[in-house]
């Protein structure tokens, strides 16, 4: 039997609030969390990765009961790498992902951005 080579869409980079929200999770969580986040990376599903609005992302995760988001955006200006760029999360807990969660998504992507640039 031929062994199935998986095509890696993206590199995901978690920002600080990304690294702290997971690391706010029990094991179980944050392991189904990190599990859907790299099995989106192969493949195209929106009930794992989903644009929200403009340039905003959500990695998404139903466990337990609980729906948890992990908001990101794209960064493709690497020639070699596509980016995802997680910005935080949090447990949605209404039917539309709130407004405040989105916009502070926007405001890190912009941050970042600028970081960025100044870099180069």
């Amino acid at each position: 039997m031929f062994a199935e080579k998986r095509m890696i869409k993206f590199k995901v980079i978690f920002l600080e609030n990304a690294k702290k929200f997971l690391d706010s999770l029990n094991n179980k969580a944050r392991e189904k969390v990190l599990y859907n986040i790299w099995k989106s990376r192969e493949i195209n599903d929106p009930e794992l990765f989903k644009k929200l609005i403009d340039e905003i992302w959500e990695f998404r995760t139903k466990y337990s009961g609980r729906e948890y988001r992990l908001l990101a955006f794209w960064d493709k200006e690497e020639s070699l790498n596509t980016l995802v760029i997680a910005t935080h999360g949090f447990i949605k807990k209404q039917q539309k992902t709130p407004k405040n969660e989105i916009e502070k998504a926007q405001k890190l992507r912009t941050d970042y951005l600028k970081f960025k640039s100044r870099k180069q």
